[in-house]
């Protein structure tokens, strides 16, 4: 194999990678309600470079109880693909808070 095969499969690789990121990231669940973090905005903003993941939450407030519970749903397998995963927290703003009660009342299941 020439040097063009190998940089062809390493390229392969990482849009592997990121595209793995991405279906993790935008599919994890929220465990008390019938919608993905992603969907209810609680995953503001990703970026891939690499394997290195930085992800921006906005949360209704910084102290929920099951903060830690929604970080390692996603931030373990992002681990498990051997990637560095680094998230940083805000407050949701009073409309992305509006919006997230919405989806909340209506696809609430429990714990």
């Amino acid at each position: 194999m020439g040097s063009n095969g190998f940089f062809s499969i390493l390229k392969k690789k990482k849009m592997n990678f990121g595209k793995k990121a991405i279906e993790i990231i935008i599919g994890t669940e929220y465990p008390a309600i019938n919608h993905s973090l992603y969907n209810l905005g609680i995953i503001k903003s990703y970026e891939i470079k690499e394997n290195n993941v930085q992800i921006m939450m906005a949360l209704p407030a910084l102290n929920i109880p099951i903060l830690d519970m929604l970080i390692n749903s996603f931030k373990q397998p992002l681990e498990t693909m051997q990637s560095n995963a680094e998230i940083d927290t805000i407050v949701m703003t009073q409309e992305e808070l509006q919006k997230f009660l919405t989806m909340e009342q209506s696809a609430w299941k429990g714990l």
